[in-house]
């Protein structure tokens, strides 16, 4: 990745690449989830409540991961104390798999009574995968790494069928084996898939289950591949939503997290980008817009160029128009905030009309401060309220004005110079330009 942070913390649409699995695992009913980290531990921080952490002391592979893996499994109450209970392993670069697709998997392998199936695929471009080799009568032979010339022959490379990194064992079997992987190879390092070969020499069955979908087991090892598996992630998001009654104008030029929620007959027209855990209700418009973590509920406009930020909450009916920021703020039932206008940390009631350019200066170069406006407030054109400030319900502001003390309910705030006309300005101004030119 060319990157100070770990491979699988790159933010896949909205949430770290490691998470994927992990949700999907747990939406397959895993019994317990152990995710295995560096001793640098910088997957901790992101791991859901109730998933494990296991270290893996040093960097000998992928057969040391799934053994410490296994160390923590073995340490309470898990699968692995069941002989025949089925362990799965997922890599944390291959974020597309499906809770449907671990199903699959777990029920082929249940069904084969083998000692270890792993899922496979054919790519048109096998590069960087490890290789499947089979007998003659189509069983699992081994697998070939690829990562290095001394690790596969020519012949061995030319095979497009490759390990996904996805796997399922008896707990025992891998149990068993996994102290008896060699590192007999380029690198050095423990390969979790020869732990087939491992169980094969012992006469266990080997199965092995292709994918046919190869979306769901596609590794990402760059930033390309990354931006690839975005596209694809991206493309089911859309449709998921547009299934559940979403118009989305053009899916090419919107950008949905995953974690995004959004109402039946809302619409989504072009170059809108919203994140995070937004959740937008039902019959909105969002036009040309970027939300981030905020709150809309239903009937809300926005846009065109919105800026959501995080904090917000629109209720419903309200309207938030051209080049409008707000943040942190709570803009009640009906309420207008039309364009050119940047509310912060503000509450704002029931049907208030904020005029453009209407800024709350919510700090003072040392804090935050919070800007209250009632409802049915009208404020005039390029009004400035300075926090902490109230304008009470029915109240106005007058155009251009300063607003640093509160407004009473139902008053007129004016703040700003009295306008002085000076005659003949323009004259003598000139006249001076004259005089000017001559010295």
């Amino acid at each position: 990745m060319r990157s100070h942070k770990a491979k699988v913390l790159h933010e896949l649409c909205g949430i770290p690449m490691v998470l994927w699995p992990v949700r999907a695992a747990l939406a397959a009913g895993a019994g317990r989830v152990v995710v295995v980290d560096s001793p640098a531990r910088a997957l901790a921080e992101v791991l859901p409540d109730g998933v494990e952490l296991a270290v893996q002391e040093r960097p000998d592979g992928t057969g040391g991961a799934v053994a410490a893996g296994m160390a923590v499994l073995d340490a309470g109450d898990g699968p692995s104390t069941d002989a025949s209970a089925p362990v799965l392993v997922l890599s944390g670069d291959v974020p597309l798999v499906s809770a449907e697709a671990i199903e699959t998997l777990v029920d082929a392998h249940r069904a084969s009574g083998a000692a270890a199936t792993m899922a496979t695929t054919i790519l048109d471009d096998p590069t960087g995968y490890g290789r499947v080799v089979r007998e003659a009568d189509g069983a699992v032979a081994r697998v070939v790494e690829t990562k290095t010339p001394g690790d596969a022959t020519q012949a061995e490379r030319e095979i497009r069928e490759v390990n996904t990194g996805i796997f399922v064992f008896a707990a025992k079997a891998l149990a068993n084996a996994l102290p008896r992987l060699g590192t007999d190879n380029a690198q050095g390092e423990r390969y979790l898939p020869h732990v087939l070969d491992v169980l094969r020499a012992d006469g266990a069955k080997v199965a092995a289950h292709v994918v046919g979908d190869e979306a769901l087991v596609l590794g990402v090892n760059d930033r390309a591949t990354l931006a690839r598996v975005r596209a694809l992630a991206q493309r089911a998001i859309h449709e998921r939503h547009m299934l559940a009654g979403v118009g989305i104008v053009d899916p090419a030029a919107t950008v949905i997290d995953v974690d995004v929620e959004i109402g039946q007959d809302t619409l989504i027209e072009p170059f809108t980008t919203i994140r995070g855990t937004t959740r937008i209700g039902r019959d909105c418009t969002i036009r040309h817009s970027y939300l981030v973590d905020c709150v809309l509920e239903d009937r809300v406009s926005v846009g065109p160029f919105g800026y959501l930020r995080p904090g917000t909450v629109l209720r419903t009916g309200t309207r938030v128009g051209t080049f409008v920021e707000v943040k942190n703020s709570d803009v009640g039932p009906d309420a207008r905030v039309p364009h050119l206008s940047y509310i912060g940390d503000a509450d704002v009631g029931v049907g208030t009309n904020l005029g453009a350019a209407t800024i709350t200066a919510n700090y003072d170069g040392h804090a935050k401060h919070r800007t209250t406006v009632g409802s049915g407030v009208r404020t005039g054109v390029d009004t400035t309220l300075v926090a902490p400030v109230s304008v009470g319900d029915e109240a106005y502001t007058g155009a251009g004005s300063v607003i640093t003390d509160d407004v009473p309910p139902g008053a007129l705030g004016i703040a700003r110079a009295r306008q002085e006309n000076i005659e003949g300005y323009a004259e003598r101004r000139a006249a001076a330009a004259r005089g000017s030119r001559s010295t």
